[in-house]
C-alpha cells in the first residue's frame, strides 16, 4: 500500500468494527487483515481505482465497483461476493425514482461499499450511525445484512407513501377538479414503475446473497430471505399501484367526458327551446313592408305572449319525453 487510506480523496470513511456493535477505530490508515473493516468510497472519484488496487482487490471486483451503470445482482468472486443494490434517493431535490446504486464487496473481514459522488445513500449513513452509537452490526456479514435491512426499510416507507397518495386520489375521485391533480397522478405512476424496475431484480440478487455458501450463517441467510420476501411484496404493491393509477386516470377521463356531454346536452335543450323563438324574432324583426301588427299598439304583447306559450309547450314536451 503506497499511502495511508485517509490520503485518498475517494474514501468517505474507513472503520474498524470492535465485534460488539461499535467502532474500535474510525480513522483507519492501514488495512489490518485480522481486523473487521468497513471502507466506504466514491466509485467515481479520481483516485478510486488507485485505492482499490492498493487494497489488492481482484480485477473483476475493481471493474464491478467502478462500473458506470449497474443493475441489482450478486456475483461470487474469489471466495468473496460482489453485490449491486438500489436504494431510494433521499437526497435534497432528488427524484425518488432516481434510485441510488450501492456496490458492495464482501470478502472475509473486509467489506467495501461504493456509491457515486453526488448520490449519498441514507441506508449507509444509518448503519454508520448505529455503529457510532454502539448498536450496530458485529461483523462485516451482519453489516451487509444491516445495509440490506436499511435499504428495504426505506423502500417500504416509500411504497407506503405512494399507496397513501393513491388512496387520497381515490377518496377525491368524485370531485376531480379540486381533489385530483392529474399531472401528480401521472408522476406517481411513473415513480412506481421506475422503482419497480429495480426492485424486481433486487429480489433475485438478495435470494442469491442468501444462498451464498461460506459467507453467511443460517441466521444471516434467514434474515436476508426475509428482506427478499418483503421486496417481493413491495413489487406486488407497486404493480397494484400502477393498476390503480390507470383505473383512476380512466375514471378521471370518464368524468371529464361525462361533464362535457352534460354541458352539451344542456346547451342542446336550451337551443331547442329558443330556436323557434329566435325564428319568430327574426321574422318580425325584418324591416320590410307588409309585416302584420306594425300599426297595432298591442301587437308586441300578442307576439311575446305567443312566444312564451311556444316555449312552455316545448318545455312540457321535453318533460313528457323525459329529456329533462
Amino acid at each position: 500500500m503506497n499511502k495511508a487510506l485517509n490520503q485518498y480523496q475517494s474514501l468517505l470513511w474507513a472503520l474498524e468494527l470492535n465485534g460488539q456493535g461499535g467502532i474500535s477505530n474510525d480513522k483507519v490508515e492501514r488495512l489490518n487483515p485480522d481486523a473487521m473493516t468497513w471502507l466506504h468510497l466514491h466509485c467515481d472519484g479520481e483516485d478510486a481505482s488507485e485505492l482499490l488496487y492498493s487494497l489488492d482487490a481482484p480485477e473483476k471486483v475493481i471493474e464491478a465497483l467502478l462500473a458506470n451503470e449497474t443493475r441489482p445482482r450478486t456475483l461470487a468472486v474469489q471466495q468473496g461476493l460482489v453485490m449491486f443494490l438500489r436504494g431510494i434517493n433521499k437526497n435534497e431535490n432528488a427524484a425518488l425514482e432516481d434510485m441510488v446504486s450501492l456496490r458492495m464487496w464482501l470478502h472475509g473481514n473486509l467489506i467495501i461499499t461504493a456509491r457515486k459522488r453526488d448520490k449519498a445513500l441514507m441506508s449507509a449513513l444509518n448503519v454508520k450511525r448505529f455503529l457510532e452509537s454502539g448498536e450496530g452490526p458485529h461483523t462485516p456479514q451482519w453489516l451487509a445484512c444491516s445495509l440490506v435491512e436499511q435499504i428495504t426499510f426505506i423502500v417500504s416507507e416509500t411504497v407506503d407513501s405512494i399507496e397513501e397518495i393513491i388512496e387520497h386520489f381515490e377518496a377525491g375521485i368524485t370531485d376531480y377538479q379540486r381533489s385530483i391533480d392529474r399531472q401528480h397522478l401521472g408522476l406517481v405512476r411513473r415513480q412506481a414503475s421506475a422503482i419497480r424496475r429495480y426492485l424486481a431484480p433486487q429480489r433475485e440478487a438478495l435470494e442469491q446473497f442468501a444462498r451464498s455458501q461460506g459467507l453467511l450463517n443460517e441466521a444471516q441467510s434467514h434474515d436476508v430471505r426475509e428482506h427478499s420476501d418483503r421486496i417481493t411484496r413491495y413489487v406486488e404493491d407497486l404493480d397494484l399501484v400502477r393498476e390503480r393509477a390507470l383505473l383512476l386516470q380512466e375514471e378521471i377521463r370518464s368524468q371529464i367526458a361525462e361533464a362535457q356531454n352534460m354541458r352539451m346536452y344542456v346547451l342542446s335543450l336550451v337551443t331547442a327551446i329558443f330556436l323557434p323563438l329566435s325564428f319568430l324574432t327574426g321574422v318580425f324583426g325584418m324591416n320590410v313592408a307588409g309585416l302584420p301588427g306594425t300599426q297595432s299598439p298591442s301587437a308586441f304583447l300578442y307576439l311575446t305572449g305567443t312566444m312564451g306559450i311556444i316555449a312552455l309547450l316545448i318545455f312540457a314536451f321535453m318533460l313528457w319525453r323525459k329529456w329533462l
